[in-house]
């Protein structure tokens, strides 16, 4: 600096230090002011208007407080709620029999693989996002880009469409559990029907299983097909208003409810499956089916269609693209390690599914021996009696009753003298193979295996609770998917949300309480999820790695984590999930094309399922699914393009301010060094690495035309700030 500026320095000084003397002393008296203040954000700088300056805030209160945006209580809190959504039924009825039917133990290894490249990258990718952003997914993905909104919009009609049937599930579990207070259980037996002369047994549950018939028969009370509507299910209705009434409650108050009952549903599925895995082990052939269960068949492993499903396994195991995700990160501190939480609660999610597996084949196992051991007895009794009538003495050795003895006296038996016997082969490796999954295998195979345990009573009620738990868990997370993005994006209360939006879905969930509803849910399973998920997260990649920018993302990422995130999610987000999430929605796609949309009916006369296809109306609810799904995503996109709606209509996410704080503000170009601003602090946190280019002072309260705006059209916030803690300093 020229020596003759010294004079011009001092002065400069003095003038500085004046200013901070000024502004330390109106800090106080400024604080409350200025947490009341609000953001004015006007498209092209015009007329501005007044956003609410706190998250979940009211927009019309009378006495123009707002509120803070509601925070996990703790740490532990958050966690236990993100392993409760990702970990639901999929990990005890669907995950066992993806292991058992692809290749056993070999399975495993390409989900691991999966699991990295897809499930930990999007995991991670959905918290930070929420977390950054600290809105539900619609502010979220109008924040990023506003062309893009509808990807929101499109994860609330997903959620939607999932919650209908999920708390179907849940209300087929608590009808289970109300009838599990019985000794013996109600489905242990057939029930027999008594007329004057004979007493018999029901033909429908003669013909299949004493579970079976329940399930179908007590349950259900099932249609022939779909197009048999039958009326409702007056057990069912009650159970499913049970149902909403359970999460109604649990979400009214949003997660200062929700986030206590976490505490007991996602620990409480734990204890459970700890326990049956303890008492199974104890039981005769449980280590027959975990050894079945891990033998691995390697060749499999070669097969597309392995690769496949467990990259759909990974895809809805974590709950990528509902919503959900997004919505709890939001409540976290914006300085929380969301990658330390991606890869906890994914790991998490992998071993309780291991756990669940292990559970399911060692009971399985226990199921296999029984049911083994009854076909032995019978082929023997049948094989002693051919013997008897051929000459052989009742006193050989042989004809003692064992399972040795048998396998020595049909060893050398052909397949046609078992068919002219009548005996049926008794392989435990058979009944294995016959793992179900879904509601077969929640429904029917599992509370068979019960009927079968010491105080089988205790260990119903124990299972179907865990069931309820697990569910809830997960409906947790995908209403607040639903309620956190509108009540962010629309300003409603979240009491009068909460409650409309339950009893909207308890009222079209009475289509799968009628007597062919076991349909409909098949239907929306099948069709309402899978590929307009695929579609939406595959569009959150591209919007953060292309379209945002995958540069700016991680500069955003290293100022809210402290640290810069390992270069392995860079290319990872940019180009390998991508690609495999192209492959994973073009294979998805095919193979719903190349197979008619077709459902699993049980006829009643004949007593099996059988496979029927759709009706055409029920084709074009399919379609329509889909399309209802992915439409808003066109919609906003053109409503947007064609500037039919502002880009500025939600495009910026409302603004949070808790404290002031004087900051050191960046010279601009062509302005001397000599007269940069004041050298910032902040009682909490650190300077903020990348300082707004320009902030200035509201010069009047009301807003009017005499307040000054900033150089990039945005108003001031009437105190001096270059960190906004509830809005990424990235310029959208």
């Amino acid at each position: 600096m020229p020596k003759n500026s010294k004079a011009v320095k001092r002065e400069l000084d003095d003038d500085v230090q004046e200013s901070v003397k000024d502004l330390l002393s109106n800090e106080d008296a400024c604080d409350e002011a200025f947490k009341k203040s609000s953001l004015m954000v006007g498209a092209d700088g015009g007329d501005g208007k007044r956003r609410d300056a706190e998250d979940g805030g009211s927009d019309g209160g009378s006495d123009g407080e707002e509120e803070e945006r509601p925070a996990w209580n703790s740490k532990l809190q958050y966690i236990l709620a993100q392993v409760g959504f990702s970990v639901g039924l999929g990990n005890v009825w669907r995950f066992p029999y993806l292991c058992q039917k692809n290749g056993g133990g070999a399975y495993l290894v390409p989900y691991l693989i999966l699991l990295v490249l897809i499930g930990i990258p999007l995991f991670f990718l959905e918290l930070a996002v929420g977390q950054r952003i600290r809105r539900g997914s619609i502010g979220v993905w109008n924040y990023i880009s506003p062309r893009l909104g509808g990807i929101g919009f499109a994860s609330c009609v997903v959620c939607f469409f999932v919650a209908l049937y999920y708390n179907v599930i849940i209300s087929w579990s608590l009808f289970y559990f109300s009838q599990s207070f019985q000794q013996p259980l109600p489905w242990r037996e057939c029930p027999l029907v008594k007329n004057k002369t004979s007493t018999y047994v029901v033909p429908e549950c003669e013909k299949s299983s004493a579970t079976t018939f329940y399930w179908y028969r007590e349950a259900l009370d099932i249609s022939n097909s779909i197009s048999e509507g039958g009326g409702l299910n007056w057990r069912m209705t009650v159970c499913l208003l049970v149902a909403w009434s359970m999460v109604c409650l649990a979400m009214i108050k949003g997660i200062q409810s929700s986030g206590k009952v976490m505490y007991f549903s996602s620990l409480f599925p734990y204890l459970v499956l700890f326990c049956f895995l303890i008492r199974a082990l104890l039981l005769k052939g449980s280590t027959d089916g975990i050894r079945h269960m891990f033998t691995p068949k390697l060749e499999i492993m070669l097969e597309a269609k392995v690769w496949r499903e467990a990259a759909t396994q990974v895809f809805f195991a974590l709950g990528l693209g509902f919503g959900g995700v997004i919505a709890f990160s939001s409540y976290n501190k914006r300085d929380n390690n969301c990658h330390f939480d991606a890869v906890l609660v994914s790991l998490i999610n992998f071993f309780t599914s291991v756990l669940a597996t292990l559970v399911v084949f060692a009971v399985l196992g226990f199921k296999a021996n029984i049911l083994n051991d009854k076909c032995i007895a019978l082929n023997f009794n049948r094989t002693v009696t051919y013997l008897l009538e051929n000459g052989t003495s009742p006193s050989h050795p042989l004809l003692s009753a064992s399972a040795d003895n048998y396998h020595k006296l049909t060893e050398n038996f052909t397949q046609s003298d078992f068919q002219r016997l009548g005996l049926d082969p008794c392989s435990i490796e058979d009944e294995l193979n016959k793992a179900v999954q879904g509601t077969g295998l929640a429904f029917i195979a599992f509370t068979e295996a019960m009927t079968h345990f010491p105080a089988s009573p205790f260990w119903s009620v124990m299972f179907f609770l865990m069931l309820v738990n697990l569910g809830l868990g997960s409906m947790f997370g995908t209403i607040e998917g639903i309620l956190t993005p509108l009540i962010d994006t629309f300003k409603v209360r979240k009491e009068l949300l909460t409650v409309g939006c339950c009893v909207l879905a308890f009222s079209i969930g009475l289509l799968f309480v009628q007597r062919s509803g076991n349909y409909f849910v098949a239907m929306f399973d099948d069709y309402s999820a899978t590929l307009p998920l695929l579609i939406v997260v595959i569009l959150e990649n591209v919007a953060i790695a292309w379209i945002y920018g995958i540069d700016k993302f991680f500069e955003d990422l290293k100022d809210m984590l402290g640290f810069t995130p390992y270069r392995f999610y860079y290319y990872m987000w940019k180009y390998i999930t991508p690609i495999l999430l192209l492959v994973l929605l073009c294979s998805s796609f095919i193979q719903l094309t190349r197979t008619p949309p077709s459902y699993s009916a049980w006829i009643e006369e004949e007593a099996r399922e059988l496979t029927l296809y759709f009706p055409p109306w029920g084709i074009v609810v399919c379609i329509s699914l889909v399309l209802m799904a992915v439409l808003p995503v066109p919609v906003v996109f053109g409503l947007r393009y064609f500037h039919l709606i502002s880009e500025d209509a939600g495009g910026r996410s409302t603004v949070s301010y808790k404290k002031g704080r004087i900051i050191k503000e960046t010279a601009q170009p062509g302005e001397d060094d000599d007269a940069s601003l004041i050298q910032g602090r902040s009682p909490s946190e650190a300077p903020s690495p990348r300082p707004a280019s320009s902030i200035y002072r509201k010069q009047s309260s009301n807003g009017g035309p005499d307040v000054d705006t900033a150089p990039n059209g945005r108003y001031g916030i009437g105190y001096l700030m270059a960190d906004m803690p509830d809005m990424p300093e990235s310029d959208l």
